[in-house]
This record gives structure tokens, sequence and C-alpha cells, in this order.
């Protein structure tokens, strides 16, 4: 599958967003509708196990998701853009990201496109962010979350903030995920930000 490409004629930011196989694609798909908001380029990589969640777990088509990112990536096309520390960009992040993921990503394994981009970001010293998905956590979960951590990543599970009362699945959803964005310089929304409050 040939990378496919929509006409971008403005400096923008530019983020890879990865999607694995852990429960929770619609992390991703938050991720790319947040990005797009923002005004960000997209560079998208979907995973074979994601394909499977996206299936089993939202009602949208393969072309619906892929719509949503400016650049969409095989993830058995280890000679793309992406692959290569020369290709530049701002960060990845990786919504949702599986404990294999997570796993292959702490010991190196660029044994396909997505995990090659996560590990280049890290070697260019560029901002990974892989929001992972598992409960409970075994010895050898924590300890790939620490390698990554001690690489330069960050981990971070997408934990439901409640401070915002949030009255449906997608509210929690999109504010994990904004959340994660923040991180690589995507503006939090104001409704998404804390204000303050006082226990009556």
């Amino acid at each position: 599958m040939a990378a496919t490409t929509k006409d971008n004629h403005m400096h923008k930011r530019r983020i890879i967003v990865g999607i694995s196989g852990a429960s929770g694609f619609q992390y991703g798909i938050a991720a790319l509708r947040i990005l797009r908001e923002a005004g960000a380029e997209t560079h998208l990589i979907v995973s074979k196990g994601a394909e499977l969640t996206r299936a089993l777990e939202t009602p949208h088509r393969k072309d619906e998701i892929h719509a949503l990112a400016d650049t969409v990536h095989a993830v058995g096309n280890l000679g793309a853009p992406v692959s290569s520390g020369s290709f530049p960009a701002d960060g990845m992040i990786v919504a949702p990201c599986s404990m294999r993921t997570l796993a292959a990503v702490a010991h190196g394994l660029s044994d396909n496109l997505l995990t090659r981009a996560a590990d280049v970001t890290l070697k260019e010293r560029r901002r990974l962010v892989l929001m992972v998905r598992e409960t409970p956590l075994n010895l050898a979960h924590l300890d790939n979350m620490r390698r990554i951590t001690e690489m330069g990543g960050i981990v971070f599970p997408p934990v439901p903030a409640l401070y915002h009362r949030p009255q449906t699945a997608e509210e929690i959803v999109a504010h994990s995920t904004a959340r994660a964005l923040a991180l690589l310089g995507i503006p939090l929304p104001p409704n998404l930000q804390w204000q303050g409050g006082t226990a009556e």
C-alpha cells in the first residue's frame, strides 16, 4: 500500500499518529480529530491489531479513519518517509499503545513502521507519547515503561479525569487525548483546562 497524501501548502506542526492493537481505538480517532482542529499535519500508521479493534470497537470504516489524516502509511512499509530521522516531525503519539508495541519500542525492535517511527522519534530526541492501555500491570510492563521513560519518552496511561464531570465516554476519551497531545505542543482547549475550585 502506497502512502496517500493530501495537498498541504501551509507550514504546520507535523505529528506522527500511531494506533496499535490495544483496546481503545477511539483514542486514535480523538487524536486525529483534535490535531485536525489544531491545524496540525498528521501522518497515520495503523497496526494490524488495531484494524481488528477498529472493527470490534467502533462503527467506523477504514477509509473514514484514513480520511482524518493528511498522510497514511502502511504499517509494513519500512521504506516510508517517517522511518528516517531525516524526515522532520515535531513528535509522535501512539494512541492507544499496546503492551506489545510498548515492549518493541522499549527494546528497539523496529519490526514494523509504527515501532520504527517510534524508535526514530526517540533517537532524534523528539517527543514520544505512549498512551498505554493495560491493567493490571505485570513486572514486564512496568520495566518496559521504565525503559521508555529513561530513553526520554512519556508514558501516558489514559486515566479518566472526572473533575470536569464528563457526561459521556466520548468526553472522557477526548479529555485524556487532548492532555496527551498537549505534551506535543498542541494547545489544550480552554474548556479542558482546570480552572480551580473550592469545596462546599
